[in-house]
Formats: structure tokens, C-alpha cells, sequence
């Protein structure tokens, strides 16, 4: 009786200590566990101007997708099995970088003409490495501005760049600067034709300082191309007129230009009514010595 007490003891004492060591085991893999990267990367070009990468980094973590700030990301050229480093960024507080190039001289191209460029993370305690490959073509769109029977148009034509053909049945955006936000001119896109081309009627009433006017044509997020967009200026619009009631003396504008009436009127009542009170008080000083 007292063997089969001990067994059961030990037992139940190895079970316990297992117990333990799976749990104390697990508690170390949860707090060593390292959490996934995603990277989001999208390529523009902006013609005349710079050629850039947008970056942005997230990870999901405790069921939320937060951002990942301060993560270093190495970048690569890659062509077949060659890779060719082109430098480094970093995220900002938002989880957003921003990579630069000079010129796409600088990138090398395969057989296809095709760009492939590589944001890669090594990884740290937190999280896990991760990488991302983008590809692209190049492209351009040759815009301007003419003028038919009094009526003004944009002209764009989209180009392959590598075969300097025309690109047909593409999408582009046109639009005009605003202060938040572009304004779309017409339909929400326009398809080239079998030229590359579109031809978009510019509206007569787009308003805008001294009647200056910045237009935009876009290829957006194409999975050729990526992101290619043209920049016109015009002096085509309608003409801003400065409000100048804000410097007058109006009921509405600030106190230091309160409208003269506002200011004599009251102030005539106030030492008028002062005066008759001050010339009774006058009176009864009189009569209370007589």
C-alpha cells in the first residue's frame, strides 16, 4: 500500500513538473516570437522631374495592423541572378519611406527591358526579414496644351519608352491642382487610342490665381508601368478675385475696424447720459447748501 502511494506521488510530481516546463517553454516562445513584415512598394515617375519609390511597412500585430516605424531596408538592382546595390532607406514614424533615384541610367534592365528592384529587411528581434520585388517598364507621356475654335485642350500622348511606341487602351487621369486634393476634369479616366493619344476639353470657369492653372495627366498604378504623371502650366484659367471687404469698416470685419457710426453714436449717448447724471448731482449739491 505504501509502494502504490510513493508511485502515485512520483507520478503526479513528474506530471507537475512538466506541467511547468511546457508552460515556463511556452511563455519564452511567446515572448521571443518575432512578428511579420509587409511591405507595400509602388514606383512614379513624374516627367521632367523626379523618378521615386513609395514605401510603406506594416504588421499585424495583436489582430491590428500597425505601422512600423525606424526599420532600415537595404535596395537592389536585381538582373537575373546579378544584384546591384543602389543604397539604403529607412521608415519614418508612419512607416512610410520615400527612395530616390537620379535617373533610370543608373538601373539596368533585362533582356525585356524590364526594371526589377528589391526593398529587402534583414530583420531584428522584433520582426521577421521580408522583402519586396517590384518590375517595371518605362514610360512617357508627352502632354501639352492646344487650342481649337476658342476652346482649349490637353493632348497626351502615352509612350513606351524602350520601343518608343505608342501604348493603346491605357488609362489616364486628368486632372487640376486644388489646395487638398486634385480635381478630376471630365470622366474619372481616358483611354488612349490606337495612337496612345487622349484629347480632354479644358472648361472655361476652373478658377485659380492671376488665372494660372496646373494640370496633371497620370498613368496610375499601372502593372507595366507603374506610376507616370506629366505636370502643365497655363494661364488659362479664371482670374481670382481678392475679397477686399476684410480691410473696410464693415460690421463684419475685426474690432479694429469697427464702422465709425459704431464708435461715435455710443460713445456720444454714454457722456451724454454722464452728463445729465452729473449735472443733477450738480443741482442737489446746490440745493441742499441753499
Amino acid at each position: 500500500m505504501k509502494i502504490r502511494l510513493n508511485f502515485r506521488f512520483l507520478f503526479l510530481t513528474f506530471i507537475w513538473a512538466l506541467f511547468i516546463i511546457g508552460s515556463s517553454f511556452n511563455a519564452n516562445a511567446q515572448k521571443n516570437k518575432k512578428n511579420k513584415i509587409r511591405l507595400k512598394v509602388s514606383y512614379v515617375k513624374i516627367m521632367d522631374g523626379s523618378i521615386y519609390f513609395d514605401v510603406k511597412a506594416i504588421s499585424r500585430i495583436n489582430k491590428e495592423y500597425v505601422d512600423v516605424p525606424n526599420i532600415e531596408l537595404q535596395v537592389t538592382n536585381e538582373v537575373g541572378d546579378s544584384i546591384y546595390k543602389l543604397g539604403s532607406t529607412k521608415t519614418n514614424m508612419m512607416g512610410k519611406s520615400k527612395f530616390e533615384l537620379e535617373s533610370l541610367n543608373k538601373l539596368k534592365a533585362d533582356t525585356s527591358k524590364t526594371y526589377t528592384i528589391n526593398f529587402k529587411f534583414k530583420g531584428d528581434k522584433k520582426f521577421k526579414r521580408a522583402s519586396k520585388s517590384l518590375s517595371f517598364k518605362n514610360a512617357n507621356i508627352n502632354a501639352s496644351i492646344v487650342k481649337k475654335d476658342s476652346t482649349n485642350y490637353i493632348s497626351a500622348t502615352l509612350i513606351d519608352a524602350a520601343n518608343n511606341t505608342p501604348v493603346s487602351n491605357a488609362a489616364l487621369n486628368v486632372q487640376v491642382q486644388r489646395l487638398f486634393k486634385p480635381l478630376k476634369i471630365g470622366k474619372d479616366f481616358y483611354t488612349t487610342d490606337e495612337d496612345g493619344t487622349i484629347l480632354v476639353s479644358i472648361p472655361k470657369d476652373i478658377p485659380g490665381i492671376d488665372g494660372n492653372l496646373t494640370f496633371e495627366v497620370v498613368l496610375a498604378d499601372s502593372d507595366s508601368y507603374g506610376t507616370v504623371k506629366a505636370i502643365l502650366n497655363a494661364p488659362i484659367g479664371t482670374k481670382i478675385v481678392q475679397n477686399t471687404d476684410f480691410y473696410k469698416r464693415e460690421m463684419w470685419s475685426s474690432r479694429d475696424k469697427t464702422p465709425l457710426f459704431l464708435l461715435i453714436f455710443p460713445n456720444l449717448l454714454t457722456f451724454g447720459i454722464w452728463g445729465i447724471i452729473i449735472y443733477l448731482i450738480f443741482n442737489l449739491f446746490k440745493l441742499s447748501k441753499s
